[in-house]
């Protein structure tokens, strides 16, 4: 497995560069199966989820060209509607599919989907909203749902909880669905309305995103090929915020929408970060130490991302005072602590609740990645910790962000990854 050695104490400086967001091309990527066409997806990043996905759109028939940044898929070609199972296992927004190829291909065979280890993600939410238009699972066999729907049509879906994966299932099904279809209590984050956006310029009919009501106005199989630019990656910028708070750094962050991250750039102000903001770029300056934060919450959007709870830890874990973290959206996101222990951090967990007492300094450790956000805090911890860290198992890195080890190379990290 892949490893990052990490000798810390560098102030971060210089630019860098936010890619293509995860969150949004990943279920914009599965819509280009509604098309029957030609997509052009520039900004796409080079992650390890995007190349699952492309495998998969692969597998299913569609023809798949990566250059550069730009994705070009032809998916006039599609020939099967399995997914294979090892690749829809190492990812949870493989279920992202179900939605498209019902409403391309009327069935879809599908395992339950993989991923990071936080905690339940159940899609029932998602087998809820598709049953209401109609949908059928035929069968349930070791892990596997078979869906089938000859029709759907457009209803009233009410989600329990606004969760962000079945919004975008239920908008990607309601596409061709007969009618309209009307999504309460949707999920608000931007990448929704990223894919409202995709979706609008193939010529769907949709409306609404960003708000707790979609709506979606069934049209005829015909859609338009696209060329489409992905929105920048708000929990990479927010990462590199992060970064350059802990190690008392100045650097200026590229390709941001400001509205987007404004909840991260509350918190790291009232940590004690200087923070100017001019049009898609920020200039952060971090202080000598940062200062505690009395409760933060993760919430939905627009409130502080649960993506960016692990991150945040690692930064009040040397902040000056105790702070307080709680975990809402899933209830075993906080594997990182154990491995932030192991470097002198003071943090106790009760639940979904930590309790972080700031510590002068972190020590070097081998530690080890459990998951996609909570090894993106081990390499922050790591730049900030005296002595060597190495970080264990770095894949999970590869899965959201792009080329990390070599940004924070180009603002001054002391960082190599280890193959």
């Amino acid at each position: 497995m892949s490893k990052m050695v990490i000798h810390g104490g560098q102030k971060l400086k210089g630019e860098v560069q936010v890619e293509g967001s995860k969150n949004a091309v990943l279920p914009i990527l599965t819509a280009t199966l509604l098309n029957s066409g030609i997509s052009v997806i520039k900004n796409c990043p080079r992650l390890r989820d995007v190349d699952v996905t492309l495998k998969i759109l692969t597998k299913l028939g569609c023809k798949v060209k990566f250059e550069g940044d730009t994705v070009i898929i032809d998916s006039s070609t599609i020939n099967s509607t399995d997914i294979p199972v090892d690749l829809a296992t190492e990812m949870r927004s493989s279920i992202i599919f179900v939605g498209p190829m019902l409403s391309r291909c009327k069935k879809v065979k599908i395992s339950f989907p993989g991923g990071c280890e936080i905690g339940p993600r159940p899609i029932d939410l998602h087998i809820k909203a598709l049953r209401s238009m109609g949908a059928k699972i035929l069968d349930i066999q070791g892990g596997i749902i078979y869906f089938n729907a000859d029709r759907l049509v457009g209803t009233d879906i009410h989600l329990s909880y606004p969760s962000v994966g079945a919004t975008e299932n239920a908008m990607l099904a309601s596409v061709f669905a007969e009618g309209e279809t009307y999504i309460h209590n949707a999920a608000k984050e931007p990448e929704i309305i990223d894919l409202q956006n995709f979706l609008r310029a193939m010529g769907a009919k949709v409306t609404g995103a960003g708000t707790g009501v979609i709506h979606v106005e069934g049209v005829g199989r015909k859609l338009n090929d696209v060329e489409y630019t992905i929105m920048p990656d708000r929990i990479v910028a927010g990462t590199y915020m992060i970064a350059t708070a802990m190690t008392g750094g100045e650097t200026v962050i590229k390709n941001i929408i400001p509205e987007y991250i404004s909840s991260i750039t509350s918190i790291l102000i009232e940590a004690g970060s200087d923070i100017s903001i001019s049009r898609n770029e920020l200039k952060i300056s971090g202080p000598k130490r940062n200062k505690a934060i009395d409760i933060v919450r993760t919430l939905p959007y627009p409130g502080f991302p649960t993506d960016m709870q692990a991150p945040l830890v690692s930064l009040l874990s040397i902040a000056d005072g105790t702070s307080i973290v709680i975990e809402t959206v899933f209830e075993n996101r906080f594997k990182h602590v154990d491995e932030l222990m192991k470097m002198g951090a003071n943090i106790t967990v009760e639940g979904r609740i930590a309790v972080i007492r700031g510590v002068n300094k972190l020590h070097g450790a081998t530690i080890y990645a459990r998951d996609l956000r909570g090894a993106a805090s081990l390499v922050l911890a790591g730049l900030v910790a005296e002595g060597e860290t190495i970080v264990e198992n770095i894949y999970h890195l590869d899965r959201g962000y792009e080329r990390m080890d070599a940004k924070l190379t180009q603002l001054g990290a002391m960082i190599q990854r280890k193959d």
